[in-house]
């Protein structure tokens, strides 16, 4: 019997989605949870792993088990042994084929930005920028030549990208809307390499800030510029991102 689940999280205790060897990752705690329910070990497979200190609106996973008692009771038998910083909100039987990442076509994450200095009840989910000010049209500009599919190889953390992992990715939406003093970037894609969407938001940045037109990062997404270049230098805070979407 396989369970598709959907939870989320506050990221910041937890040393990412995947589990480690310290046991504090969101994968860890779930699964302690489940061997508690079940009496067994029982492995979990999400639609992707998220960084230490990064968040979750909607992140799925599956795991294979019997459970004859219904979606709502396994809820609630999640809820009573886990952190109030996560949540398991939805649960469903699903066939044997779905798989929570490989089946996934795309998926939306959010990142935000304050113009100022975030309050003590919202600074671990946004980046505050203080002073500084940007140039949202500018960046909309840059960020549009993303859409499409091209090789983000270069803006991926060289150190930790797979190098079997396919780095030619399709994004179908990649934009900045200002709400006040703040800042969304939203971008949905086919999939993401390591730090992928932090590293595209640092370069960005650096476009609204003045520091570039972006004519580097255009030329290299589309192909012009052969000479490899990586961005991780400028990879945003992992506390204004969020995964806030897998579509199946």
């Amino acid at each position: 019997m396989r369970w598709k689940c959907i939870c989320s999280y506050d990221g910041t205790d937890f040393n990412g989605w995947q589990s480690q060897s310290n046991r504090n990752a969101i994968q860890d705690i779930l699964e302690k949870r489940l061997e508690f329910i079940f009496k067994d070990h029982i492995r979990i497979h999400s639609s992707g792993r998220t960084d230490a200190g990064v968040h979750a609106n909607y992140q799925v996973f599956h795991f294979d088990a019997d459970w004859t008692h219904g979606p709502d009771k396994l809820i609630r038998a999640f809820k009573c042994g886990i952190p109030k910083t996560i949540r398991v909100f939805s649960a469903e039987k699903v066939d044997d084929t779905f798989h929570a990442r490989f089946s996934a076509i795309r998926k939306q994450y959010k990142y935000h930005m304050l113009e100022g200095d975030a309050s003590p009840f919202e600074y671990r989910y946004i980046w505050s920028l203080g002073r500084r000010r940007l140039d949202i049209d500018k960046m909309n500009r840059v960020a549009k030549t993303f859409l499409g599919e091209h090789d983000f190889s270069q803006f991926g953390a060289k150190n930790k990208c797979n190098a079997s992992e396919n780095v030619i990715k399709t994004m179908y939406e990649m934009s900045f809307l200002r709400v006040g003093e703040k800042i969304i970037f939203t971008t949905e894609g086919s999939g993401y390499l390591y730090k992928m969407v932090r590293i595209l938001v640092g370069c960005f940045v650096q476009v609204g800030l003045g520091n570039t037109d972006g004519d580097e990062f255009v030329a290299i997404i589309a192909g012009q510029n052969k000479n490899y270049t990586n961005f991780s230098k400028e990879c945003a805070p992992a506390h204004g991102l969020f995964l806030d979407k897998v579509y199946y």
